[in-house]
């Protein structure tokens, strides 16, 4: 009987989740079915289901893209404009590789064992990333609500489709100049490095570069800031000079933003 009332909730959650669904078909060879089933557990559909239920969002439209650690939904609010989903998955073993980005950064102490535990303080993390570097004027996704895996923020891109990668993207010196910015404000306005800055997790728009997955990005105070500051500004500088764009010596980077501060 348990299990046949639980059979109904599900199926009613999963309705509510798409009822008013475009239904649009999106080339990443998702199917709505699948990733209920399959990617999403019962603890992240309830969820959803009160992220819903709270007005937070109208309804999903259905999964983007998918990565090792997450999903990344695009649904609706209520005024019809488009939100960005992204579901940390709690089945995944990668986080365990994650816990160097939290320990030692002063903002999130006692981490409690266990993967679900570590996914949803990342998802916090992410979520508090994002508000730091938002209140402090820097181009990234303006972030919204975080609830256990679940981070809900602004959608980069037009009706599902997300806007180009820095990487796919023809370069000049003037988005070289951007990228740097975003990277000495992060550190002297947001206090935060981001330790995973590359052209993989900028988006290239009409206005501008914008910086996304936060998630790694760490406080000052962190013991390894210094080395994953100097890492982003390697990572940045060897995509742009293969785009035969001259760049700054790292050093000299790095030594005019601790100059500053």
């Amino acid at each position: 009987m348990t299990d046949i009332l639980s059979k109904k909730l599900e199926s009613k959650i999963d309705n509510k989740l798409f009822s008013k669904s475009r239904r649009k078909t999106l080339d990443d060879g998702f199917k709505k079915g699948k990733v209920i089933n399959e990617v999403l557990d019962k603890p992240t559909v309830m969820t959803l289901y009160k992220i819903i239920s709270d007005g937070i969002i109208s309804y999903v439209n259905g999964p983007v893209s998918a990565g090792k650690e997450s999903v990344l939904f695009w649904a609706v609010d209520k005024n019809e404009n488009d939100i960005a989903l992204k579901v940390y998955l709690v089945s995944t073993s990668n986080f365990k590789k994650r816990e160097s980005y939290i320990a030692g950064d002063p903002r999130f102490k006692n981490i409690k064992s266990g993967t679900k535990n570590l996914v949803y303080l990342w998802a916090k993390k992410e979520y508090k990333n994002l508000q730091q570097s938002f209140e402090a004027k820097i181009p990234v996704p303006k972030p919204l609500h975080v609830s256990n895996n679940v981070l809900v923020m602004e959608f980069v891109g037009i009706n599902g489709k997300p806007s180009q990668l820095l990487l796919n993207s023809e370069v000049d010196e003037n988005d070289y100049s951007q990228a740097l910015d975003m990277i000495k404000n992060l550190y002297s306005k947001a206090k935060l490095v981001h330790g995973d800055f590359s052209e993989y997790n900028i988006f290239k728009t009409e206005n501008g570069l914008c910086l996304f997955d936060l998630g790694s990005a760490v406080d000052l105070k962190h013991p390894n800031a210094i080395e994953f500051l100097k890492r982003d500004i390697n990572n940045i500088n060897r995509f742009f000079s293969k785009r035969g764009i001259s760049t700054i010596e790292t050093n000299e980077i790095m030594e005019d933003l601790l100059d500053e501060l």
